[in-house]
């Protein structure tokens, strides 16, 4: 059921690298802050008092008495208040108009999406902290806690995270021109992948470091890269440490396109049956 709570055992926990499983697989998701869920709340908020006053409006032009009006009053307001909500936080898999809006979800401790009780503990328990506090107890409890959860998401055991990620620009760049004949011959495969991490990460900081860190970092890797690259190019450091990454990339891409061909060109025999094989 999706309804039904995690076992403590899967139960996602918060460190400083984000969100991490049960299992202790770490999530590559954002806890949202306590500012940006304000936010969201707030949206929520303004449409709720909207429905309100156009229901409100709607039963000034009917002529009810004084005892009807209160409990149509009392019914929109839980409607608007509660039911709405929870339907639509249970429809939309944890998004409402406000979270939609600043890029937001609200998910389950352990990553899943909410159900109906997630939805509906969280919009019962927001009648006291939003809407009786005016918000501050949502604030409060939300500054407090170093997930950024207020009450409703405590007692439900949720929290929000941030879905709308910025672009990250591509980085790749090619073998240098002057390098271009050395790398038809050349051997860079021997290079260790924690090696390559720390010249990629290099060049993704390169503009940041000064002129004289530059040049003394790019030499200091490039005498570590030389004992793994035959033949060594005569070039600067850093063209030497640019081409042997675009090359290692070009050829483990064109690795990786070759593998895919013939996974492709075995589908046909993997997925067959054996000659005479009944069907069932």
């Amino acid at each position: 059921m999706a309804d039904a709570p995690a076992p403590r055992s899967r139960l996602a926990r918060f460190d400083d690298d984000g969100v991490v499983t049960g299992e202790a697989v770490a999530l590559d998701v954002r806890p949202a802050s306590a500012l940006i869920r304000a936010g969201g709340a707030a949206i929520d908020v303004i449409i709720s008092i909207v429905l309100i006053l156009l229901l409100l409006l709607a039963l000034s032009q009917l002529s009810v008495d004084e005892a009807a009006f209160r409990a149509i009053m009392i019914a929109g307001i839980v409607v608007c208040v509660i039911v709405i909500p929870t339907a639509v936080e249970t429809a939309s898999r944890g998004r409402s108009l406000g979270k939609l809006a600043l890029g937001l979800r609200v998910v389950r401790d352990d990553g899943g999406a909410i159900g109906f009780r997630h939805a509906f503990i969280r919009a019962l328990t927001g009648v006291i902290e939003v809407y009786l506090t005016v918000g501050g107890l949502a604030v409060l409890v939300g500054f407090l806690n170093p997930s950024s959860k207020r009450l409703g998401d405590l007692l439900a055991g949720t929290h929000a995270q941030v879905e709308r990620v910025p672009n990250v620009p591509s980085t790749a760049f090619g073998v240098p021109p002057e390098l271009v004949r050395w790398a038809a011959t050349a051997d860079v495969g021997r290079l260790p992948d924690p090696l390559a991490r720390r010249i990629a990460s290099f060049f993704a900081n390169v503009a940041h470091l000064a002129p004289e860190s530059r040049v003394r970092v790019a030499a200091m890797l490039a005498a570590e890269v030389a004992p793994y690259v035959s033949p060594l190019p005569e070039a600067p450091a850093e063209r030497f440490l640019a081409a042997v990454v675009a090359l290692r990339r070009e050829r483990d891409l064109t690795s990786l396109r070759l593998e895919d061909a013939r996974i492709s060109a075995l589908a046909p025999q993997l997925t067959a049956k054996p000659v005479g094989f009944p069907e069932r």
